[in-house]
């Protein structure tokens, strides 16, 4: 007899009726979450192309993009300016918001997974201070190894390093503890924040606004080459999360019921952080620190459709996109002639739903373990 068949009572005739109302209703929920997150994605990404100091109604914005694709449907941007508006500025800039959403959110539901805990976030293994102390480093310094490249791609090797050293550590004979990957991380960026700490005291003034700029996450500037190097690696990302979902699901029994199910536990755990770290670098190293995305949106997902990863990592990238394709609308938007961080505005939302769910957590376990 298996772990499972010992786990779970055997089905009687009498539960079939009972459990098909419930899978249907399951069913009905996540395909209406798609469908929601979906139409919201699409409307928000047509508004979003649209607004700005020259405005472009979205049938416009949707006539351009099928005219792109060949189809002569629906009616072009009047004014002379719009198309080139739309392709140079607005479309990068609104593709970069989705893609960086979805892998924030997702490396969210991968750690959250991991660690079997909802207070989860990438930040936790290090990963967006690395990046933050590699960027600002190279700001300092006026560094320009590789151009106007050389910010990122500091950035992105300086989280995953970070991020590696921290799984390094806390491994002990073989095996990795989450409580120990937790406070070694927590360690990690503290000694981050006095690297930040130094630098910013270490340089000029113009060097300042930019590390502050960095720290604070915005989406200005961003071009089409930026896009092109953020998306094959946020969908390798994707398609890694949902090679290791049902793993996760098997972990959620615990660690000594999925070693009997076959899962390898510190194969998935070093793989999940790898993808963590992939997906959270490349997003840092071209935007800046957005915090609260991989918390915020997993755990609103996980609340519509249950913990099951199958479902919960594609929603998760899913509301991500939409969550920062809306907030970087309101970033342009909500000051006439600025453009506000949009980390600054994702904390905004963030920090009270993260004090929220703490006492959530709290009263639901009756108290701190």
């Amino acid at each position: 007899m298996s772990v499972l068949d010992r786990a779970a009572p055997p089905h009687t005739e009498q539960d079939a009726p009972a459990q098909a109302p419930r899978s249907a209703r399951r069913a009905l929920t996540v395909g209406a979450l798609f469908t929601g997150l979906t139409l919201a994605l699409i409307a928000l990404v047509l508004l979003a192309a649209g607004v700005g100091q020259l405005r472009v109604p979205p049938a416009e914005v949707l006539g351009s993009v099928l005219h792109r694709l060949g189809l002569d449907i629906g009616p072009m941007p009047g004014h002379p300016q719009g198309e080139a508006a739309l392709w140079t500025i607005r479309f990068p800039r609104v593709a970069m918001a989705l893609l960086v959403g979805a892998a924030l959110a997702t490396a969210g539901a991968l750690m959250q997974g991991v660690f079997g805990n909802p207070l989860a976030e990438p930040g936790v293994v290090g990963v967006s201070s690395g990046a933050a102390v590699g960027a600002c480093a190279v700001i300092v310094t006026g560094a320009s190894f590789l151009g106007p490249w050389t910010v990122a791609v500091a950035a992105f090797v300086c989280g995953l390093i970070t991020t590696l050293l921290v799984y390094a550590t806390a491994r002990d004979g073989g095996r990795t503890e989450v409580v120990t990957l937790v406070l070694t991380g927590v360690a990690v960026n503290a000694v981050a924040g006095a690297l930040l700490g130094l630098l910013t005291f270490l340089g000029d003034t113009q060097a300042r606004e930019q590390i502050v700029f960095w720290q604070l996450g915005s989406l200005n500037g961003t071009r089409w080459p930026y896009v092109a190097v953020v998306a094959p690696v946020v969908l390798v990302g994707l398609v890694g999360a949902m090679v290791v979902a049902r793993r996760l699901d098997l972990l959620a029994l615990g660690e000594r019921a999925a070693r009997h199910l076959g899962v390898d536990v510190e194969r998935l755990r070093l793989g999940t952080v790898v993808l963590v770290a992939l997906l959270t670098a490349v997003a840092v190293a071209f935007v800046g620190i957005i915090a609260f995305v991989g918390l915020v949106v997993p755990h609103l997902v996980r609340m519509a459709v249950g913990p099951g990863h199958r479902v919960l990592v594609p929603a998760s990238a899913l509301g991500g996109a939409v969550l920062l394709v809306g907030a970087d609308l309101v970033a342009r938007t909500a000051v006439p002639y600025a453009d506000l961080p949009i980390g600054m505005l994702t904390a905004v939302v963030g920090g009270p739903f993260f004090f929220w769910l703490i006492r959530r957590t709290r009263r639901s376990a009756g108290g701190w373990a």
